[in-house]
C-alpha cells in the first residue's frame, strides 16, 4: 500500500503525518506469531484493533516535497480529546482539544508561518497570538484532523487497491513490545513497513516509509491510556475569530 496522509492545516499551515496500513497477498509462514495467517489478514486485524482502541499516542514525522519536515506528538481518544505538539519546519505549537474546542499555543514565528499567505494579518496578529492559547473557530474544518483519531485511522485504509502484496517478515521489538514486520516495495521507490503487536491486541505499533517523496515514520503507543486535557486559563487564551474581526475594523 502506498503512503496515506493525515493532514491538518493550523490556520493556513499544513501538518501532515505519513501513515500506512498494509494488507498483502503473502500466505504467511507456519511459525508463530499469527501462524497460518496471511499478511492481508494480519494487517486487516491490526487496522481494526487500532480503530477500536479507546485512545492512542501518535508520534512521528514526514518530509514533504519542498524538503520541510512536519511532526506530530499527540495523545488522542475516541471522543477527540487530545493534547501534545505539532510542528512544521522549525516551528512548533502545543495543541489541546477539549469540550469540542481546539486550542493552539505557538511562538511568534509559528504564527507568522501559519499566516504567511496573509502577510498583513501575520504582521498584525502574530505578536498578539504568540505564547497564548488560541481558541480556533469551531467550524474551522482545516484544524479538525489533528485530534480526529477515527479520521486518520480511516485515511490509512481508504484505498484497498493500494494495500495488496505485502510480505511477512521477522519479529522485532518496537518500544519494548514484540512486533511482526510486514513490508512492501511500492511505486516511486518507496519501501513501506508495518509493525503489528504480536501479544494482546494486534495493534499497529509503528509504520515507516523509506524513499519516495515523503519518507518518515510514525509510532503508536499508550493504547487505552486516559487522555484528559485541561482547558487553558482564561487569561492565557485569545479567540482567533474575534481577533481576526478586530483586525478588519
Amino acid at each position: 500500500m502506498r503512503t496515506g496522509k493525515v493532514a491538518t492545516a493550523v490556520a493556513t499551515a499544513s501538518v501532515s503525518v505519513a501513515l500506512l496500513a498494509g494488507c498483502g497477498g503473502d500466505s504467511g509462514d507456519e511459525g508463530k506469531p499469527f501462524e497460518g495467517q496471511s499478511a492481508d489478514d494480519i494487517a486487516a486485524k491490526a487496522v481494526e484493533a487500532t480503530r477500536q482502541a479507546k485512545s492512542v499516542h501518535v508520534k512521528g514525522d514526514t518530509r514533504l516535497e519542498d524538503g520541510s519536515t512536519v511532526t506530530i506528538d499527540v495523545s488522542v481518544d475516541q471522543e477527540k480529546n487530545c493534547q501534545g505538539t505539532i510542528g512544521a519546519g522549525e516551528t512548533r505549537a502545543d495543541v489541546r482539544h477539549t469540550d469540542a474546542t481546539l486550542y493552539l499555543r505557538g511562538d511568534e514565528q509559528y504564527w507568522r508561518t501559519a499566516l504567511e499567505q496573509q502577510p498583513d494579518a501575520a504582521r498584525k496578529m502574530a505578536p498578539k497570538l504568540q505564547d497564548k492559547w488560541v481558541r480556533m473557530p469551531a467550524n474551522d474544518a482545516s484544524t479538525a484532523g489533528v485530534c480526529d483519531k477515527q479520521g486518520f485511522i480511516a485515511a490509512m485504509d481508504e484505498d484497498e487497491s493500494e494495500r495488496r502484496g505485502m510480505k511477512r517478515g521477522s519479529t522485532t521489538e518496537v518500544n519494548g513490545e514484540e512486533a511482526l514486520k510486514l513490508t512492501k516495495d511500492a511505486s516511486g521507490g518507496e519501501k513501506l513497513t508495518l509493525y503489528v503487536a504480536t501479544e494482546g491486541e494486534p495493534y499497529i505499533l509503528k509504520t515507516t516509509t523509506e524513499g519516495g517523496e515523503n519518507p518518515g515514520g510514525v509510532t503508536f503507543s499508550e493504547y487505552g491510556k486516559t487522555v484528559d486535557p485541561q482547558q487553558p486559563p482564561a487569561d492565557e487564551t485569545v479567540d482567533m475569530k474575534e481577533l481576526a474581526g478586530e483586525q478588519q475594523t
